[in-house]
Formats: C-alpha cells, sequence, structure tokens
C-alpha cells in the first residue's frame, strides 16, 4: 500500500492553503460580507425622540443613571418607525457569535471538496485500489466537525437560563430514538440500506482477523441487537441536534416564500429546496424508488424507466443536485431571517401602548448577532448530507457513471493479513546508525502498511455501504420530521 502517494501530497498541500490563505481569502466570509445580505440597524435614541414628537432628554442614559433616575426612555409602540438597511461588512460579521466556528467549516468543506475531486479523477485514471483514498476521509472529518459544530449549537441552548430550548431538544431526542428502533426492525425489502450484510460481514471479518493474531476461541462479544441499540441512541442523538435546524429551516422557508411573491421561479426552487430531504427519503424506500423505476406500470405492461444496476449511480447524483440546490438558496433564507428585524417593527406599530427605546435597539441588534447561528443551522445539514453521500459512493466504491459494473461489496477478501514483523534495530556500531534509522523507518511504514490493509480488510466497502447509506437517510429523515412540524408551528400554532 503507498502511503507517501500523490494523493497525500495534495492533502498537506490543501491543508497549509487552508491554513495560509483563511485570513486573506474565506468562501465562508465571501458567502455572508459579498454585499448581496442586507442587515437592519438599530434606531438610536434621538431618532425615537423624534419620531415620538417630544426632544431628547439632555442627559444621556449613563448620567440618569448615575442621578438615581431608573426610568428607561419610552415612545409609543405606533410610531412611524422604518429602519435602516446596510449591507453586512467584514467587520460587522467579525463580531458575531460563532464566527470562527462557522468560518472554520464552511472553508474545512469547501477545501474537502475540492480534495475530493482530485481524488475521483486520480482514482479514474490511476489503478489506486491499494492505496488509502484520502478524499473519503476528509469527507468522513468534515462529517465528524458538523456533528460537532451542531453538538456545540445545542450545548449553547442547553445553557439557555428559560429551559424551553432544552425540553425542545429532549423531545426531539426521545421522538427521534422511537422512530429510529421502528426503522431498524423494518427489512431490506422495504428500506435497502444494507446494513443486515454490512454488520454480518464486519463481525465476521473481525472474528477472523482475530483468531489470526491468536485469540482462537475469541468470538465477537457484542450481538446485532447490541449495535443496533447502539445505533438507535445515535440516532437519538443527531435528531435532538437536528431540532432547531428544521425549525428553524421551517420558518426562514415560509419568511423566504413571502419575501419572493413576485418571483415565481424563485418560488418553485424554494419549495423544491424545502422538499428534497423528502426526495432522499424516498430514494431508499424500494418499492417506491428502485422496483417501481425498474419496472414501472404502463397499462398492462411494464416499463423500465432506469435499470436496477443504474439506479445506485442516479441516486447519487439526485442526492448531490439536491443539496447544490439547498446551497443556491442559501442567500434567500438568510436574507429572510435578517428581514425578521423590519417584521417585528411592522407588527410592534400595530400594538398600543409604549416601548422602552432600550427594548426596540436589542430586538433588532439580536436578529443580526444570531446571523451566523442561523447560517450554521442551515448549512450543516446539507454537509451532512453532502459528505454522507461522497463518503458512501467513495468507500462503497460505487461509481458515477450510469449502468457501470461496481465493484461487489465484499472485497477485500475473508484472508486477512498480519501485521508486518518490525525489523529490530542494531546500534552495537555508531557507523551503521545511519543504515538503522533507514530500516526503523522501512519497518515503520510497512507495519502501517499492514495495520491499513488489516482494516481494509475488516471495514470492506459493504459495511460502509450500508452505515453510510442509514446515516444519510436518517439525517434527512430528522429534517424532515423537525422541518414538518416548523411549518405547523409557524403556520397554526404561532397565529393562534
Amino acid at each position: 500500500m503507498a502511503l507517501m502517494g500523490i494523493q497525500l501530497v495534495v492533502s498537506l498541500l490543501a491543508a497549509s492553503i487552508m491554513q495560509r490563505m483563511a485570513p486573506h481569502c474565506s468562501f465562508a466570509r465571501w458567502l455572508l460580507c459579498n454585499g448581496s445580505l442586507f442587515r437592519f440597524k438599530h434606531p438610536s435614541e434621538g431618532e425615537l425622540c423624534a419620531l415620538a414628537g417630544k426632544q431628547m432628554p439632555k442627559q444621556n442614559r449613563r448620567d440618569r443613571r448615575q442621578n438615581g433616575e431608573n426610568k428607561p426612555l419610552t415612545v409609543p409602540k405606533d410610531i412611524d418607525l422604518h429602519l435602516e438597511k446596510a449591507p453586512v461588512g467584514v467587520i460587522d460579521a467579525l463580531v458575531l457569535r460563532f464566527f470562527l466556528e462557522y468560518q472554520w467549516l464552511v472553508d474545512f468543506a469547501v477545501y474537502a471538496t475540492g480534495v475530493f475531486l482530485f481524488t475521483e479523477c486520480y482514482y479514474s485514471v490511476m489503478d489506486a485500489s491499494k492505496e488509502v483514498n484520502i478524499g473519503a476521509i476528509w469527507c468522513v472529518l468534515t462529517v465528524l466537525f458538523s456533528l460537532k459544530t451542531l453538538h456545540t449549537l445545542m450545548s449553547h441552548y442547553f445553557r439557555s437560563e428559560e429551559g424551553g430550548e432544552r425540553s425542545v431538544c429532549l423531545a426531539f431526542g426521545f421522538l427521534s430514538l422511537l422512530v429510529a428502533m421502528l426503522v431498524l426492525v423494518v427489512r431490506e425489502d422495504y428500506l435497502e440500506f444494507g446494513l443486515e450484510s454490512g454488520f454480518s460481514s464486519l463481525f465476521d471479518n473481525f472474528e477472523i482477523f482475530a483468531r489470526q493474531q491468536g485469540y482462537a476461541d475469541w468470538s465477537v462479544p457484542v450481538t446485532k441487537l447490541t449495535v443496533k441499540l447502539g445505533l438507535a441512541a445515535v440516532c437519538a442523538y443527531i435528531g435532538a441536534l437536528l431540532a432547531f435546524p428544521g425549525l428553524r429551516l421551517a420558518q426562514t422557508h415560509l419568511d423566504a416564500v413571502q419575501m419572493n411573491s413576485d418571483r415565481p421561479l424563485i418560488q418553485i426552487l424554494l419549495h423544491m429546496s424545502f422538499l428534497s430531504p423528502v426526495i432522499v427519503v424516498i430514494l431508499w424506500v424500494k418499492p417506491i424508488a428502485r422496483d417501481f423505476l425498474a419496472n414501472a406500470p404502463m397499462g398492462k405492461t411494464s416499463v423500465t424507466i432506469v435499470p436496477s444496476a443504474a439506479f445506485d449511480s442516479m441516486r447519487l447524483w439526485i442526492i448531490v443536485g439536491l443539496c447544490v440546490l439547498r446551497l443556491a438558496l442559501t442567500r434567500y433564507h438568510l436574507q429572510a431571517y435578517l428581514n425578521l428585524a423590519q417584521k417585528w417593527v411592522e407588527q410592534m406599530k400595530k400594538e398600543a401602548g409604549r416601548i422602552a427605546a432600550i427594548d426596540i435597539q436589542r430586538k433588532v441588534t439580536r436578529v443580526f448577532c444570531y446571523l451566523t447561528v442561523v447560517t450554521l443551522q442551515y448549512l450543516v445539514p446539507i454537509l451532512l448530507i453532502l459528505f454522507s453521500t461522497l463518503s458512501l459512493k467513495a468507500l462503497g466504491e460505487f461509481s458515477w457513471a450510469m449502468g457501470a459494473e461496481e465493484t461487489p461489496g465484499v472485497t477485500p477478501a475473508l484472508v486477512m493479513p498480519t501485521a508486518a514483523p518490525v525489523v529490530p534495530s542494531t546500534l552495537e556500531d555508531d557507523e551503521e546508525g545511519v543504515e538503522d534509522m533507514e530500516e526503523d523507518i522501512q519497518a515503520t511504514v510497512a507495519h502501517l502498511s499492514a495495520t491499513f490493509t488489516a482494516l481494509r480488510s475488516i471495514l470492506t466497502p459493504l459495511f460502509f455501504r450500508g452505515f453510510f447509506a442509514f446515516l444519510t437517510w436518517w439525517v434527512a429523515t430528522c429534517q424532515v420530521i423537525s422541518s414538518l412540524f416548523g411549518i405547523y408551528f409557524h403556520q397554526y400554532l404561532m397565529q393562534n
């Protein structure tokens, strides 16, 4: 196995470029600060007093507090207030909450996409079946970093003083646990993940590997039921992570559709983007997707629309295309969120009474302060689905070509390689120190090669196909549940 191949060189080059170019050229920073997004500035106390028809007090807020006057400046709610627009600038974005986490994750995803595309081109022209797929490693890391970012956001909700957000996360976690336990008992004839064959391959290969290492009487101590219970717990955790992103997606979708009421084409694309997780869920329902397209009823006969051999490749292309569509509509959702400040002001004008000027300023400012949080809640589920699909393609050894003959997911063979023996270094003669060092390096490389070969013998493409297919489907399912509940909440419960 060639460890120090061209893939590793390109990977290290991409990591170095990302580290050095982040302060100067960042796709994440450009996404927010390219001049297409507009925020709303909060009004000053002088502007509010002018709109209310009274003079600004001579003493400012700090002077009044020092003199013992704790009464805040209040204005009528029905004042003719119009917020001033301003494009989101780099200086404005740098002070936003979780901006550094957002910038690092999005930039890492961009470079991971570049490395993956290079490895795909490299594998298409070279026979690199014995090399480690570096692009797949970048994709898996992106999935892990995305989950970590969602965990950071959820921990922020758990530290909230009110506690309502914590209850929402726990409720969606328990609901996801129940749904996952029901899904895991469904037969492969209906949901074609390949988990059963993948786990069987994992257990059998691991047991053979253990026996070859000298554990003759040892067998796998975990059963499939235990593994499925652990997988259901992981699904509950992912469901809790995706609770608020789904609720936020529902709100921004409704506002974006209303914002583009005079643009029917954009509205159609927004609806397609919102329903894209439903399409991803249906793609793994075998009677609706694979069987229907392979034998579509046409009167008394059946017509083959998509052959079963080409369905896996078509499914990969559809998921990637839907993710690209959702990424292309990011600006509309973010602008719809920023418009909540003006929307709240319009709602305030319809109410009677007075309101403190500081409350108006805080409400308008708070919308912009959480821009990067909303951006992460919109982008991270897309990244999870996209890079889980790319990992499925790379590690599951699928093909992008329609109808191409795919490598069966049972390789490598059951004969497991043992670890290469380490060549002992002799330091008896100082003059042979350099040669001994070279031998040690070669022995280390051989040992790492044997280790990676052993891992590939245990974690076969058959296992990766089942695992990442289920992960992709589950992320889409969680987003369908949370976003549809969000639509019901904002359309009916909030209005009542």
